[in-house]
Protein backbone atom coordinates (compact mmCIF):
# COMPACT_ATOMS: atom_id res chain seq x y z
CA UNK A 1 0.00 0.00 0.00
CA UNK A 2 2.56 2.97 0.33
CA UNK A 3 1.97 4.09 2.07
CA UNK A 4 1.39 -0.76 -1.30
CA UNK A 5 -0.14 0.16 2.36
CA UNK A 6 2.37 4.09 3.92
CA UNK A 7 -0.03 2.01 3.89
CA UNK A 8 0.49 5.69 3.31
CA UNK A 9 -2.72 6.59 2.15
CA UNK A 10 -3.26 5.88 -1.58
CA UNK A 11 -5.43 2.82 -3.57
CA UNK A 12 -8.78 3.44 -5.41
CA UNK A 13 -9.96 0.27 -6.47
CA UNK A 14 -10.28 -1.10 -10.40
CA UNK A 15 -12.35 -3.55 -11.85
CA UNK A 16 -10.71 -5.50 -14.26
CA UNK A 17 -12.86 -4.38 -17.04
CA UNK A 18 -13.85 -7.25 -19.70
CA UNK A 19 -12.66 -10.04 -21.78
CA UNK A 20 -10.53 -7.64 -24.27
CA UNK A 21 -8.66 -5.42 -21.20
CA UNK A 22 -8.19 -8.96 -19.69
CA UNK A 23 -6.62 -10.63 -22.76
CA UNK A 24 -3.92 -7.77 -23.54
CA UNK A 25 -3.25 -7.65 -19.97
CA UNK A 26 -2.31 -10.95 -20.05
CA UNK A 27 -0.63 -11.25 -22.88
CA UNK A 28 2.23 -9.11 -21.14
CA UNK A 29 3.06 -11.92 -18.84
CA UNK A 30 4.28 -13.44 -21.84
CA UNK A 31 7.18 -10.99 -22.29
CA UNK A 32 10.19 -9.92 -19.43
CA UNK A 33 7.78 -9.72 -16.08
CA UNK A 34 7.08 -6.54 -15.65
CA UNK A 35 4.32 -4.50 -13.43
CA UNK A 36 3.70 -1.18 -11.40
CA UNK A 37 2.05 0.11 -8.56
CA UNK A 38 -0.40 3.57 -8.07
CA UNK A 39 0.90 6.63 -6.93
CA UNK A 40 -0.10 6.96 -3.29
CA UNK A 41 -1.34 4.11 -1.60
CA UNK A 42 -4.99 5.69 -2.31
CA UNK A 43 -4.34 4.45 -6.09
CA UNK A 44 -4.18 0.67 -4.84
CA UNK A 45 -7.14 0.88 -2.75
CA UNK A 46 -11.00 1.77 -2.53
CA UNK A 47 -14.20 0.09 -3.09
CA UNK A 48 -14.85 -1.58 -6.43
CA UNK A 49 -16.10 1.31 -8.74
CA UNK A 50 -14.29 4.08 -6.60
CA UNK A 51 -12.81 7.10 -8.59
CA UNK A 52 -8.94 7.52 -7.93
CA UNK A 53 -8.18 9.68 -4.94
CA UNK A 54 -5.78 12.06 -5.45
CA UNK A 55 -2.26 11.41 -5.08
CA UNK A 56 -1.51 14.41 -3.12
CA UNK A 57 -2.56 12.23 -0.19
CA UNK A 58 -0.19 9.76 1.88
CA UNK A 59 -1.22 6.29 1.45
CA UNK A 60 -1.79 5.60 4.68
CA UNK A 61 -2.84 6.65 8.06
CA UNK A 62 -1.03 8.23 11.26
CA UNK A 63 -0.02 5.06 13.71
CA UNK A 64 -1.21 4.97 16.60
CA UNK A 65 1.84 5.89 19.07
CA UNK A 66 3.56 9.36 19.43
CA UNK A 67 7.27 9.65 19.71
CA UNK A 68 8.70 13.49 20.40
CA UNK A 69 9.68 14.29 16.84
CA UNK A 70 13.52 14.51 16.19
CA UNK A 71 14.53 17.95 15.41
CA UNK A 72 17.84 17.44 14.61
CA UNK A 73 19.00 17.26 10.99
CA UNK A 74 20.74 13.89 9.27
CA UNK A 75 24.52 14.34 9.17
CA UNK A 76 25.74 14.52 5.82
CA UNK A 77 27.59 11.02 5.61
CA UNK A 78 24.20 9.83 6.26
CA UNK A 79 22.42 11.60 3.65
CA UNK A 80 25.32 10.56 1.02
CA UNK A 81 24.53 6.89 1.71
CA UNK A 82 20.70 7.36 1.45
CA UNK A 83 21.00 8.76 -2.20
CA UNK A 84 24.10 6.27 -2.83
CA UNK A 85 21.52 3.17 -2.44
CA UNK A 86 19.14 5.07 -4.07
CA UNK A 87 21.27 5.39 -7.48
CA UNK A 88 22.11 1.65 -6.99
CA UNK A 89 18.89 0.73 -7.16
CA UNK A 90 17.65 2.75 -9.78
CA UNK A 91 20.37 0.79 -12.16
CA UNK A 92 18.27 -2.32 -12.04
CA UNK A 93 16.48 -3.61 -14.67
CA UNK A 94 13.26 -5.48 -14.96
CA UNK A 95 13.95 -9.52 -14.53
CA UNK A 96 11.27 -10.12 -17.27
CA UNK A 97 7.91 -9.31 -18.12
CA UNK A 98 -6.53 -10.93 16.50
CA UNK A 99 -7.47 -14.61 15.24
CA UNK A 100 -5.62 -17.89 14.67
CA UNK A 101 -5.11 -19.19 11.20
CA UNK A 102 -6.68 -22.80 10.16
CA UNK A 103 -4.92 -25.81 11.70
CA UNK A 104 -4.21 -27.07 8.04
CA UNK A 105 -2.33 -24.01 6.74
CA UNK A 106 0.44 -25.42 9.12
CA UNK A 107 0.85 -28.48 7.24
CA UNK A 108 0.94 -26.83 3.69
CA UNK A 109 3.89 -28.35 1.69
CA UNK A 110 5.85 -27.09 -1.48
CA UNK A 111 9.19 -27.70 -2.89
CA UNK A 112 11.20 -24.70 -2.96
CA UNK A 113 13.04 -25.48 -6.57
CA UNK A 114 9.15 -25.61 -7.68
CA UNK A 115 7.54 -22.77 -5.83
CA UNK A 116 6.46 -19.82 -8.21
CA UNK A 117 6.71 -16.49 -5.72
CA UNK A 118 5.78 -12.90 -7.19
CA UNK A 119 7.76 -10.59 -5.92
CA UNK A 120 5.86 -7.30 -6.75
CA UNK A 121 7.82 -3.85 -6.57
CA UNK A 122 5.14 -1.26 -5.38
CA UNK A 123 4.21 1.74 -7.86
CA UNK A 124 6.49 2.56 -11.03
CA UNK A 125 8.90 4.89 -12.30
CA UNK A 126 5.84 7.35 -13.36
CA UNK A 127 3.78 7.32 -10.24
CA UNK A 128 6.71 6.50 -7.43
CA UNK A 129 4.24 6.49 -4.53
CA UNK A 130 4.81 8.42 -1.42
CA UNK A 131 8.36 11.03 -0.98
CA UNK A 132 10.31 10.47 1.81
CA UNK A 133 11.58 12.83 4.21
CA UNK A 134 14.38 13.39 2.20
CA UNK A 135 13.01 14.01 -0.97
CA UNK A 136 13.15 9.92 -2.38
CA UNK A 137 10.72 8.21 -4.35
CA UNK A 138 9.32 5.62 -2.53
CA UNK A 139 9.48 3.29 -5.43
CA UNK A 140 13.29 3.21 -5.51
CA UNK A 141 13.07 1.98 -1.84
CA UNK A 142 10.81 -0.68 -2.58
CA UNK A 143 12.87 -1.44 -5.87
CA UNK A 144 16.10 -1.65 -3.79
CA UNK A 145 13.95 -4.32 -1.28
CA UNK A 146 12.14 -6.34 -3.53
CA UNK A 147 15.54 -6.83 -5.95
CA UNK A 148 17.43 -7.87 -3.03
CA UNK A 149 15.02 -10.08 -1.61
CA UNK A 150 14.75 -12.20 -4.87
CA UNK A 151 18.35 -12.31 -5.08
CA UNK A 152 18.16 -14.08 -1.22
CA UNK A 153 15.22 -16.37 -2.36
CA UNK A 154 16.50 -17.71 -5.16
CA UNK A 155 20.13 -18.46 -3.44
CA UNK A 156 17.96 -20.74 -0.81
CA UNK A 157 16.62 -22.76 -3.15
CA UNK A 158 13.23 -20.86 -4.37
CA UNK A 159 14.95 -20.16 -7.82
CA UNK A 160 11.70 -19.37 -9.55
CA UNK A 161 10.97 -16.47 -7.51
CA UNK A 162 10.32 -13.79 -9.72
CA UNK A 163 10.82 -9.72 -9.71
CA UNK A 164 7.83 -8.02 -11.08
CA UNK A 165 8.36 -4.65 -12.35
CA UNK A 166 5.56 -2.63 -13.77
CA UNK A 167 5.52 0.39 -15.84
CA UNK A 168 2.75 3.30 -16.87
CA UNK A 169 0.82 5.35 -14.61
CA UNK A 170 -1.14 4.58 -11.87
CA UNK A 171 -4.48 3.16 -12.76
CA UNK A 172 -3.24 1.20 -15.91
CA UNK A 173 -0.35 0.04 -14.27
CA UNK A 174 -2.44 -1.65 -11.75
CA UNK A 175 -4.42 -3.73 -14.75
CA UNK A 176 -1.20 -4.62 -16.06
CA UNK A 177 -0.25 -5.57 -12.40
CA UNK A 178 -2.67 -8.30 -11.47
CA UNK A 179 -3.25 -9.31 -14.65
CA UNK A 180 0.53 -10.48 -15.33
CA UNK A 181 0.37 -12.10 -11.98
CA UNK A 182 -2.17 -14.36 -12.94
CA UNK A 183 -1.01 -14.74 -15.80
CA UNK A 184 2.15 -16.31 -14.33
CA UNK A 185 0.43 -19.11 -12.55
CA UNK A 186 2.06 -18.48 -9.32
CA UNK A 187 1.86 -19.91 -6.06
CA UNK A 188 2.40 -16.95 -3.75
CA UNK A 189 2.11 -12.93 -4.53
CA UNK A 190 4.08 -10.60 -2.13
CA UNK A 191 3.64 -6.92 -3.23
CA UNK A 192 6.67 -4.24 -1.42
CA UNK A 193 5.98 -1.09 -0.12
CA UNK A 194 7.34 1.84 2.42
CA UNK A 195 4.88 3.86 4.42
CA UNK A 196 4.32 7.29 4.91
CA UNK A 197 1.17 9.44 6.11
CA UNK A 198 -1.59 11.53 4.99
CA UNK A 199 -0.48 15.62 4.36
CA UNK A 200 -2.74 16.59 7.79
CA UNK A 201 0.24 14.81 10.11
CA UNK A 202 3.23 16.22 7.97
CA UNK A 203 5.39 18.62 9.39
CA UNK A 204 7.81 20.76 7.32
CA UNK A 205 11.48 20.87 7.46
CA UNK A 206 14.81 21.74 5.44
CA UNK A 207 16.75 19.62 3.84
CA UNK A 208 19.65 20.39 1.88
CA UNK A 209 18.33 23.77 1.21
CA UNK A 210 15.07 22.55 0.30
CA UNK A 211 11.66 22.76 1.63
CA UNK A 212 10.47 19.24 2.78
CA UNK A 213 7.97 17.50 4.64
CA UNK A 214 8.42 14.72 7.67
CA UNK A 215 5.95 13.58 9.91
CA UNK A 216 8.06 11.63 13.02
CA UNK A 217 5.30 10.76 15.10
CA UNK A 218 4.56 7.82 13.30
CA UNK A 219 6.52 4.74 12.43
CA UNK A 220 6.60 0.88 11.70
CA UNK A 221 6.31 -2.04 9.41
CA UNK A 222 2.69 -3.45 8.44
CA UNK A 223 1.49 -6.22 6.72
CA UNK A 224 -2.48 -6.39 4.75
CA UNK A 225 -4.07 -9.17 3.63
CA UNK A 226 -7.95 -8.88 1.81
CA UNK A 227 -10.93 -11.25 3.05
CA UNK A 228 -11.84 -11.05 -0.53
CA UNK A 229 -8.51 -12.68 -2.07
CA UNK A 230 -9.02 -15.95 -3.84
CA UNK A 231 -6.92 -17.55 -0.71
CA UNK A 232 -7.67 -15.58 2.59
CA UNK A 233 -6.95 -18.46 5.02
CA UNK A 234 -3.40 -19.17 3.15
CA UNK A 235 -2.38 -15.46 2.67
CA UNK A 236 -3.34 -14.91 6.51
CA UNK A 237 -1.16 -17.63 7.51
CA UNK A 238 1.71 -16.34 5.00
CA UNK A 239 1.50 -13.17 6.53
CA UNK A 240 1.26 -14.47 9.88
CA UNK A 241 4.55 -15.97 9.70
CA UNK A 242 6.37 -13.02 8.30
CA UNK A 243 5.14 -10.60 11.03
CA UNK A 244 6.25 -13.06 13.90
CA UNK A 245 9.91 -12.73 12.96
CA UNK A 246 9.58 -9.13 11.71
CA UNK A 247 8.53 -9.06 15.63
CA UNK A 248 11.22 -11.10 16.40
CA UNK A 249 13.69 -9.15 14.85
CA UNK A 250 12.85 -6.21 17.38
CA UNK A 251 10.93 -4.01 14.93
CA UNK A 252 7.92 -2.64 15.67
CA UNK A 253 4.96 -2.82 13.77
CA UNK A 254 2.64 0.32 12.69
CA UNK A 255 -0.43 -0.01 15.14
CA UNK A 256 -1.87 3.70 14.12
CA UNK A 257 -3.95 1.81 11.46
CA UNK A 258 -6.24 0.11 14.11
CA UNK A 259 -6.89 3.92 15.76
CA UNK A 260 -9.89 6.44 15.43
CA UNK A 261 -7.35 8.62 14.82
CA UNK A 262 -7.01 7.22 11.30
CA UNK A 263 -10.19 8.00 9.81
CA UNK A 264 -10.97 6.35 6.58
CA UNK A 265 -7.28 4.35 6.81
CA UNK A 266 -8.10 2.40 9.73
CA UNK A 267 -8.33 -1.03 9.34
CA UNK A 268 -9.21 -4.25 11.15
CA UNK A 269 -6.33 -5.38 13.11
CA UNK A 270 -6.43 -9.47 12.32
CA UNK A 271 -3.72 -10.32 14.66
CA UNK A 272 -1.50 -7.64 17.00
CA UNK A 273 1.44 -9.72 17.73
CA UNK A 274 1.82 -10.40 14.30
CA UNK A 275 0.76 -7.02 12.73
CA UNK A 276 -1.35 -8.06 10.18
CA UNK A 277 -4.32 -5.90 8.99
CA UNK A 278 -7.32 -6.49 6.85
CA UNK A 279 -7.65 -4.24 3.74
CA UNK A 280 -10.49 -5.95 1.62
CA UNK A 281 -10.36 -3.43 -1.21
CA UNK A 282 -7.18 -3.24 -2.02
CA UNK A 283 -6.55 -4.20 -5.23
CA UNK A 284 -3.61 -6.26 -5.69
CA UNK A 285 -4.64 -8.12 -2.39
CA UNK A 286 -8.28 -8.50 -4.06
CA UNK A 287 -7.50 -9.24 -7.80
CA UNK A 288 -5.21 -11.22 -7.39
CA UNK A 289 -6.28 -15.50 -8.06
CA UNK A 290 -3.19 -17.06 -5.77
CA UNK A 291 -2.42 -16.02 -1.66
CA UNK A 292 -1.20 -12.48 -1.62
CA UNK A 293 0.46 -10.32 1.31
CA UNK A 294 0.90 -6.36 1.08
CA UNK A 295 4.34 -5.23 3.23
CA UNK A 296 4.73 -1.80 4.05
CA UNK A 297 8.38 -2.45 5.30
CA UNK A 298 8.64 0.51 7.34
CA UNK A 299 7.98 4.71 7.04
CA UNK A 300 10.17 6.58 4.82
CA UNK A 301 8.16 10.14 6.31
CA UNK A 302 9.36 9.32 9.63
CA UNK A 303 13.49 11.11 8.99
CA UNK A 304 14.89 8.26 11.67
CA UNK A 305 13.38 5.20 10.34
CA UNK A 306 14.20 6.53 7.17
CA UNK A 307 17.80 5.72 7.69
CA UNK A 308 17.40 2.64 8.89
CA UNK A 309 15.28 1.59 6.18
CA UNK A 310 17.80 1.93 3.81
CA UNK A 311 19.97 0.60 5.93
CA UNK A 312 21.38 -2.99 4.55
CA UNK A 313 21.15 -3.91 8.23
CA UNK A 314 17.70 -3.49 8.77
CA UNK A 315 17.04 -4.62 4.60
CA UNK A 316 18.71 -7.89 5.98
CA UNK A 317 16.70 -8.29 8.91
CA UNK A 318 13.50 -7.83 6.42
CA UNK A 319 14.55 -9.82 3.91
CA UNK A 320 15.44 -12.71 6.36
CA UNK A 321 11.64 -12.31 8.07
CA UNK A 322 10.89 -13.16 4.51
CA UNK A 323 12.56 -16.07 3.43
CA UNK A 324 12.54 -17.49 6.86
CA UNK A 325 8.72 -17.19 6.62
CA UNK A 326 8.34 -18.52 3.24
CA UNK A 327 10.35 -21.56 4.44
CA UNK A 328 8.18 -21.91 7.17
CA UNK A 329 4.80 -21.91 4.99
CA UNK A 330 6.39 -24.33 2.44
CA UNK A 331 7.15 -26.70 5.40
CA UNK A 332 10.82 -26.51 5.36
CA UNK A 333 13.27 -26.35 7.71
CA UNK A 334 13.52 -22.51 9.23
CA UNK A 335 15.38 -21.13 12.06
CA UNK A 336 12.97 -21.05 15.08
CA UNK A 337 11.08 -17.99 16.41
CA UNK A 338 12.73 -15.84 19.11
CA UNK A 339 11.08 -13.30 20.98
CA UNK A 340 12.33 -9.70 20.87
CA UNK A 341 11.14 -6.89 22.65
CA UNK A 342 9.86 -4.18 20.19
CA UNK A 343 12.63 -1.32 19.41
CA UNK A 344 11.67 1.77 20.40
Amino acid sequence: MSSSRTPAASRPGIRLLGGTIIASAVALALLPMQASHAGFFDFLRGKKGDAPKSTSQSRHAPPAKQAAPARHPTPKDAAASLHAAVAKARSVKPEAAEASPPSKLVARKCEPAKFRLVVDVGHTRKSDGALSARNVPEYDFNLRLATRLVEKLKSEGFERTRLMITEGRARPSLIKRVATANGSNADLFLSVHHDSVPDKFMENWDFEGKKSKFSDRFAGWGLFVSHDNADFEASFAFARMIGKRMKANGYKFADQYSMPIMGKYRHDLLDRAAGVYRYDNLVVLMRTRMPAVLLEAGSIINRDEELEVASTERQDKTIGAVTDALKEYCGVPAPPLQATADRK
